[in-house]
């Protein structure tokens, strides 16, 4: 079957890469998204364990939509009761562009108003519009006087894993969190770390990397849109559960870590990491960036750095509080590799080290930057250490942690 899975733009990359490694076959990137083949077993494994992706389309049909009247035509012929059925609520979503002549609510009503025409066509019930609580979403994709008509069937979007505890100023999305373990080859062979934790997300999802556990493996039955369709193989979405099931490890390869400044922080990702059933496979602590130790002699240290806008902090703290962290890397993380996400309008270079490689990201609508650093031992810079400073403090603490730009 052919298959689309969405992301944004920046990540897409990620998603390529997960998908591959996967198995699936035909793989066509285009804006936002990745087209793809796949048996219908990978179909099903596919939402359980995709961890970069932010929903997943099941293809239908591409047919010709010139005009308003062309494109409902086209709808209405289709066998739509073959797959599904009218007991169900469904709704239309309209993307793509406007170019070719059709506004987003004229390929809502003509879909719609095709579809509902198909099942009376052919002599079934008419299903129910249902813009709350649909059972079956049909997103139209209008491009070039065509419209590729799929079904969404992930349901609400994959980055919900339903462990994020509230609280957190800017909590990192989650599938943002995963696309960036991804750009660092992070497989959970090594040690992890994240020194500013702040909700815990990188670290929950490294965890669950680590000990192969599928973000999505804990989805109630019905919150998938595929379950929903004429053709939902019960028996073999349970032989791909328990496989997927089967797979998950008793305890990660190597330790993962996660640590902040702010002791009500640590506990709000200690929580969301409870949440996810992965608590027992995290070592949370507080400590100061400053301060922090390697857990291992080689890993992964990555993390989302606060940055200034919010804080009576200031400018310069935040540029001390990089400098020190700069400092912290190179001296006590050699042989480590570091994924540092920073915002652009963050002093970021302050940290003094030169990255193997940036990658632009965008965090909410935060225009960002992930830096991937080889660390290797180095000097101390000429900057105080933070014994010889008054520290970033109370002021430091909201500057570690309540600075992270929003989803």
């Amino acid at each position: 079957m052919r298959l689309i899975a969405t992301c944004p733009e920046e990540a897409k990359p990620a998603l390529v890469a997960e998908l591959e490694a996967l198995g699936v076959t035909e793989l066509a990137p285009t804006f936002r998204a990745v087209l793809f083949s796949a048996t219908p077993r990978q179909f099903y494994e596919l939402h359980l364990r995709l961890r970069t992706a932010s929903r997943i389309l099941r293809v239908l049909r591409e047919v010709p939509a010139h005009t308003p009247a062309m494109l409902h035509s086209q709808v209405r012929r289709l066998h739509w009761p073959e797959w599904f059925d009218a007991r169900h609520g469904f709704m239309v979503e309209s993307t793509g562009d406007e170019g070719g002549g059709l506004t987003p609510k004229q390929v809502i009503t003509q879909v719609r108003e095709g579809v509902r025409e198909s099942f009376a066509r052919l002599g079934e019930q008419v299903p129910p519009v249902d813009t709350e609580d649909p059972k079956v979403v049909i997103v139209a994709h209008v491009a070039r006087g065509r419209c590729m008509l799929s079904f969404d069937t992930s349901g609400k979007s994959l980055h919900k894993r339903g462990y994020r505890e509230q609280g957190h100023p800017a909590p990192l999305k989650e599938t943002l969190a995963a696309a960036i373990l991804q750009f660092a080859g992070y497989d959970g062979s090594v040690a992890f770390l994240d020194p500013m934790c702040g909700s815990g997300t990188l670290a929950i999802e490294a965890a669950m990397i680590a000990v192969r556990k599928a973000p999505q493996i804990h989805r109630k039955k019905g919150e998938f849109h595929f379950e929903w369709l004429a053709d939902f193989d019960r028996a073999l979405w349970r032989e791909a559960q328990d496989s997927i099931r089967a797979e998950k490890l008793d305890a990660p390869p190597c330790i993962v870590a996660a640590s902040d400044i702010r002791a009500e922080y640590v506990e709000m990702a200690r929580k969301s990491a409870l949440k996810a059933r992965v608590e027992k496979y995290i070592q949370f602590d507080v400590v100061r960036v400053q301060n922090v130790a390697p857990p291992a002699p080689t890993g992964l240290l990555a993390t989302n750095l606060p940055y200034g806008d919010r804080i009576g902090g200031g400018e310069a703290e935040v540029r001390q509080l990089y400098e020190e962290f700069g400092d912290t890397l190179k001296q006590r993380f050699a042989g480590w590799r570091a994924a540092v996400l920073a915002a652009n309008a963050s002093p970021y270079k302050a940290i003094g080290l030169k990255p193997s490689r940036t990658i632009n990201l965008m965090n909410g609508s935060i225009p960002c930057r992930l830096l991937l650093f080889d660390l290797y031992a180095g000097s101390r810079r000429s900057t105080p250490s933070a014994a010889e400073t008054s520290p970033v403090s109370a002021t430091d603490g909201t500057a570690v942690s309540a600075l992270r730009p929003p989803d």
